[in-house]
């Protein structure tokens, strides 16, 4: 494994880990929802380097993905999970209406259903690369 691909993956291993501390915590189901996104990001991102290729300074996960060559369709509601993370991705951070979801706040099941998601994403970088 390239070495800047390790550190790609380190970086989302530790996404994984802040939102296993805080997924308990109703309050910071936006903030789980920001974290899922840099792990996929950031796992998409250690693919890409592995295959060298050139990867743009971009967040959007799904341009990311198609970059890279991700297979979408081995993970059920991939697409949908994409889109409302990029979404919240940078709202996630500021207060007020901001960081919410069309229909409010991320809840506990979101927050648990975006976890699932990119922790698969990374299993799947990791036993890839």
């Amino acid at each position: 494994m390239r070495s800047l691909s390790a550190e790609w993956l380190k970086a989302a291993h530790d996404d994984l880990a802040v939102i296993e501390k805080i997924i308990s915590e109703e309050s910071l189901s936006h903030m789980v929802a920001f974290h899922a996104q840099q792990c996929i990001e950031k796992s998409l991102k250690a693919m890409g380097e592995e295959k060298q290729l050139e990867i743009p300074k971009i967040h959007k996960l799904k341009t990311l993905s198609v970059r890279v060559g991700i297979d979408l369709s081995l993970f059920e509601n991939a697409e949908d999970y994409l889109h409302l993370l990029d979404e919240l991705y940078i709202e996630s951070r500021y207060p007020g209406d901001f960081g919410l979801l069309p229909s409010g706040k991320p809840t506990q099941q979101d927050a648990q259903e975006f976890y699932d998601f990119a922790k698969s994403i990374y299993e799947m970088v990791n036993d890839e690369i």
